[in-house]
């Protein structure tokens, strides 16, 4: 409680902290700033318990916030000073929001009386992020009283429950605070307040519990020959559970499994002998389309990226189930669809009674996966040339065990989707596909990085470069992040598309060329830079990664041929002897 005793600002910090580290917080980001001096300083004092890293860029602090949620599974704090700082938060927010991960906001502000008339560093902070928040309000201005003290700590307690249910998400509390901002004494008489104020007794009731809902749905009969499961994009933060019982529901069920790359499924291989990880090339053949459309379809966790696999539930339109605990609304297609609020152990408790026996809707599943397999694998055996499609078959069967692996938007989700190759390695996969932006990507790798097993980041030029303020971070991250950046110097997502044909203005507007040298680049972060330029050189520095530091492995593709090489293949896999 040290300054707590002649600043009531300091006091109200005090409180808020305490409160904070009891409920179970144990990281918070702080963004330098003055109106926020009371929250940092109270923060400081509590550390090594809650460690307290600052970040200049606040932007790039939200992400690295939200990389270290991500990783953890526990609600991190930001801080941030008044004015345009918090605007800086918002992408971050909307990540956050759409890919259900905690985080609590708490931007500083003056006072009302400095609101609306011209004081500097003042906009409407209320409500900021608009609808993106679990729950938000504005606190009080500190007042030395005990009813006000218990108000702040069970607004916290309140605060840090909504981080976390129904849907994880965000919540936004704007805390205004009066001058003094530093811990000196301000002239109030806290002597009698403090006399008693008993910490162990006021405190007493915080418990990190969360209340789990836990409700009651009518489970229909799943019973089909033509049935599948789709498991999509997920983040469990116990994956190899996850893993097993997504197992042992389809091997009671005999269903498929269709597993996104972005799914921990794939990494967990030897769990299923029904996954299917070549979906989208097999969907890419009409007769094989339509021959395998199902009837039922039970979806765990977010679509896949996959737009063959969208439209072809579009059009043979089967009964679907979609198996998450989150509130929200995870169906795009607007399908025939029953969401079942609850995670798949739930769902697979009530459904064992229904076992099936093995169909030919199955076996017909399995030959073509090992068909499309055993053809993705040759191709991509006897590649020597620098196509970045590889680069997502090479690392799945490169890691060492259990690395953390982000995985870019744009490019690399999909080169993941397409040419994962299931293994047994454990690898943690982690993404933004909440909003899929390029936005805050270094930050949110390094947050997943920081005080994790030695980690990866695989993403291409323009996304690495939207962010390179995250390189900013490097004096306070601990742990190791290697960067495998595909550097085909634009945007090779939209040489995909049909504005592709259109030049101009596709070059200047679309492809977005930044000829930048990344070596240079690097140095200036005291970054290490090594050009790649064999697959064999690449296996080499990925198994073993280092144990600290960031590093920057950068392959150089040609976008145009990368784009070609995509039209030309893609379709080829799943054509011929299946």
């Amino acid at each position: 409680m040290r300054f707590a005793d002649k600043n009531i600002n300091q006091l109200w910090a005090y409180i808020l902290t305490e409160t904070l580290k009891r409920l179970g917080l144990t990281c918070v980001v702080i963004c330098p700033g003055s109106r926020s001096t009371p929250l940092a300083v109270a923060f400081a004092q509590q550390t090594p318990d809650i460690e307290a890293i600052s970040i200049l860029d606040e932007r790039s602090a939200a992400f690295f916030a939200l990389g270290v949620a991500k990783a953890t599974g526990r609600p991190v704090a930001i801080v941030c000073t008044s004015g345009t700082a918090g605007a800086n938060f918002y992408p971050a927010v909307i990540e956050a929001k759409e890919s259900r991960v905690p985080l609590l906001i708490l931007t500083t502000d003056r006072p009302p009386e400095l609101r609306d008339c011209h004081s500097g560093q003042t906009i409407d902070q209320v409500k900021l992020y608009g609808s993106y928040p679990n729950w938000q309000t504005e606190l009080a201005i500190p007042v030395p009283e005990m009813g006000m003290l218990a108000y702040l700590r069970q607004t916290l307690i309140h605060s840090w429950q909504r981080t976390k249910t129904p849907t994880p998400g965000v919540v936004h509390l704007n805390i205004p605070f009066r001058d003094p901002l530093a811990p000196i004494p301000d002239g109030a008489d806290l002597s009698h307040l403090l006399a008693n104020f008993h910490p162990e007794k006021f405190f007493a009731s915080i418990t990190n519990l969360t209340p789990i809902p836990n409700p009651q749905y009518p489970i229909p009969n799943p019973q089909s020959d033509r049935g599948i499961i789709i498991a999509g994009v997920a983040q469990p933060y116990q994956p190899h559970e996850y893993c097993r019982a997504i197992a042992r529901l389809s091997q009671t069920l005999k269903w498929p499994v269709l597993a996104e790359g972005l799914s921990p499924v794939r990494n967990y291989a030897e769990l299923n002998p029904y996954l299917i990880s070549t979906y989208d090339l097999i969907l890419r053949n009409q007769q094989l389309a339509e021959q395998l459309a199902p009837e039922m379809v039970i979806q765990i966790g977010d679509m896949p990226t996959s737009k063959e696999l969208r439209t072809w539930l579009d059009i043979y339109q089967p009964l679907r189930w979609i198996i998450d605990p989150s509130d929200q609304n995870l169906d795009p297609l607007h399908g025939r669809t029953t969401h079942l609020r609850m995670g798949v152990e739930q769902l697979l408790d009530k459904v064992e009674e229904f076992s099936s026996i093995s169909s030919e809707y199955l076996r017909m599943w399995c030959d073509a996966e090992a068909k499309v397999r055993e053809n993705v694998d040759a191709t991509f055996t006897q590649m020597e040339e620098l196509v970045e499609c590889k680069a997502a078959w090479l690392i799945s069967q490169t890691l060492p065990p259990g690395t953390p692996l982000f995985i870019s938007n744009s490019m690399p989700v999909r080169d993941v989707e397409y040419f994962w190759k299931p293994n047994n390695l454990g690898v943690r996969s982690h993404f933004n596909r909440g909003a899929n932006g390029i936005d805050g990507i270094l930050s949110t790798a390094l947050g997943i990085a920081h005080h994790n097993q030695s980690s990866v980041m695989l993403t291409g030029d323009l996304a690495l470069l939207h962010d390179t303020n995250g390189f900013l971070i490097r004096n306070k991250f601990v742990g190791h992040l290697t960067i495998i950046l595909i550097n085909n110097n634009g945007g090779g997502i939209f040489e995909m598309l049909p504005i592709a044909k259109f030049d101009p203005p596709f070059e200047e507007y679309f492809g977005t060329p930044q000829d930048i040298n990344f070596a240079q680049l690097c140095a200036t972060y005291s970054v290490q830079h090594e050009l790649i330029t064999s697959w064999q050189q690449l296996q080499q520095r990925l198994n073993p990664l280092p144990s600290t530091g960031i590093r920057v492995l950068e392959l150089r593709t040609n976008r145009q041929k990368d784009a070609q090489w995509r039209k030309d293949n893609l379709v080829k896999f799943a054509a011929n002897n299946i």
